[in-house]
């Protein structure tokens, strides 16, 4: 937890910030919910014990964030709005920026980005994803 009043009283903004456009992101295909989500979670768990709890225990959380951090899994619908949404959003900002080291390091993150979904993200079909809700819901 961070002891600057300051910056967790920012983080606490980030994080309903970032929830607010993970909750956009599940109505709108085209932004992407999970690194919103996630950004969310790492901003409460830094800043706030009552938030961190209060968002584990959310059912935005439940639904779209705890099966993808309990199997390191999502399907394979869910990783290409994922891959997609992020890569327009870093291409936009590479295409806008006119400096050479930011431009080498957007194209390692995006390079990066595909590397991680192919070697550590594994696929879902459909009756996985419902097998694990199952049992999440038994719970």
């Amino acid at each position: 937890m961070v002891k600057n009043r300051l910056l967790r009283y920012i983080l606490i903004v980030v994080g309903f910030i970032s929830l607010g456009l993970g909750v956009v992101g599940i109505v709108l295909p085209i932004l992407p919910t999970a690194p919103f989500l996630l950004l969310t979670s790492y901003c409460f768990v830094k800043s706030s014990k009552r938030f961190n709890q209060w968002f584990l225990n959310t059912k935005i959380y439940k639904k779209h964030l705890e099966p993808f951090l309990k199997t390191k899994s999502m399907t394979l619908k869910g990783e290409l709005i994922l891959l997609l949404g992020v890569s327009c959003m870093l291409i936009t900002t590479l295409l806008l920026v006119n400096n050479l080291t930011v431009t080498i390091i957007l194209t390692i993150l995006i390079f990066l980005k595909y590397l991680y979904f192919v070697l550590f993200i594994t696929p879902l079909d459909k009756e996985s994803l419902l097998k694990l809700k199952e049992g999440a819901d038994a719970r």
